[in-house]
């Protein structure tokens, strides 16, 4: 594709393709002169001499070795293109037993990013060696590797304490399946790169195809999860709670306590949980659902439907002494005790009654309405309490 810039003083970039005519705006990188058609291969860069912007095969332009990616918000956004501002870009690959993809994801991973740090969890095959086949010196590929096996929860956090530790503005996580759509990847960094949010998140669910790709138990599966997580976590907005294709902020990694998040596949859920207690800003992206690549699901359902809900009950009450009692106060503390406690009050009240009807005789009137007084005053606490909850955390968007 034929692609040429013409500049003005406003900073304002035409880049015309194929007749069609786009804006955005640049940094300082344009040194072209007004009404003049530039050459990316021609101008150059007056200070050092480097080509100053040069088209890849990928259509996107970039300024010498670092990358300026131009990347989208929306499919139907005319005005959203805009220069990748001058952010550092890691991508984390946690990668257990990935012999077979995992070269696929270093050799499709776009260019915008400068370090690929690939986290062996002890892996059995030769995910090892594949992942050694990329490395070169001065290159962009990165080897951890763990000595026994730990989750890929822990694998995640090794890389992000690489990241956090190397100062990379942003991280992100894909895995080494092949499952996390790179063209995808432009629109989970650039929220956090421009510093509108803190967190992003991949949706799978928003996607209008996302029923059909989706195996139906894990599409259900993960419906079922996202709701708890909402109430465990305190972002209502967030949905998909399973996807793992996110981008974090340096700051927020030096906020966490990344050594006491969960180690398996909770993962997600915990950290979102860890965000919401250190009032991070954490916001929904909508991505496309990849399956049938050859991934090979080490997710056991039984374990999953016991293990994560469990760790949701922990980090809700954790979360809630945390945030609105040690941290600030909040009477959606009393509410949350009050329905948790006259909602299966209730409930078990009037179900004893109706067993007590059923096998021995007629209950007395004011029993029964005492299970419902006590069932729906339950009820009534819980829908305060989150909705008190819900307002608290609207800004955390």
């Amino acid at each position: 594709m034929n692609a040429y810039l013409f500049c003005d003083y406003n900073g304002v970039v035409n880049i015309s393709c194929l007749g069609a005519v786009t804006f955005f705006r640049v940094s300082k990188l344009t040194h072209c002169r007004p009404e003049r058609q530039c050459n990316p291969a021609r101008d150059r860069n007056p200070a050092k001499g480097k080509p100053l912007l040069r088209q890849g095969a990928d259509g996107n332009f970039h300024s010498g070795p670092r990358v300026h990616r131009i990347f989208t918000w929306g499919i139907s956004d005319p005005e959203g293109f805009y220069m990748f501002k001058e952010k550092s870009v890691a991508v984390v690959v946690p990668a257990y037993n990935e012999e077979y993809l995992l070269g696929k994801v270093i050799e499709t991973m776009p260019e915008l990013v400068d370090h690929i740090v690939v986290v062996d969890d002890c892996s059995q095959d030769r995910t090892v060696d594949v992942a050694r086949r990329y490395i070169e010196p001065g290159g962009r590929v990165v080897l951890l590797c763990h000595k026994r096996n730990e989750g890929v929860g822990a694998a995640i956090v090794t890389g992000y304490k690489w990241a956090r530790d190397h100062n990379i503005d942003v991280t992100v996580v894909m895995a080494g399946d092949a499952q996390m759509d790179p063209a995808d990847l432009s629109n989970i960094v650039g929220p956090v790169a421009t510093g509108e949010t803190d967190y992003t998140k991949g949706n799978r669910l928003f996607h209008g195809e996302a029923w059909k790709i989706m195996p139906k138990y894990r599409y259900l599966g993960n419906s079922f999860l996202s709701l708890l997580t909402k109430i465990a976590s305190g972002y209502w907005h967030i949905a998909d709670s399973q996807a793992g294709y996110t981008a974090i902020s340096l700051e927020a990694l030096r906020l966490l306590d990344l050594d006491r998040i969960y180690k398996s596949y909770g993962m997600p859920n915990d950290i979102l949980i860890r965000l919401n207690e250190k009032n991070l800003r954490v916001r929904d992206v909508p991505i496309r659902p990849v399956y049938n690549v050859g991934e090979q699901s080490g997710i056991r359902l039984r374990k999953v439907l016991f293990t994560i809900p469990w760790l949701l009950n922990k980090g809700f009450f954790r979360r809630l002494f945390t945030k609105y009692v040690i941290a600030d106060f909040h009477p959606l503390v009393f509410f949350y005790l009050l329905g948790l406690t006259l909602t299966p009050g209730g409930f078990f009240f009037g179900f004893y009654l109706l067993l007590y009807r059923l096998l021995d005789g007629p209950v007395s009137e004011t029993s029964a309405l005492f299970a419902v007084f006590l069932y729906i005053s339950g009820l009534q606490s819980l829908f305060f309490a989150m909705w008190f909850d819900m307002d608290y955390n609207r800004h955390l968007r």
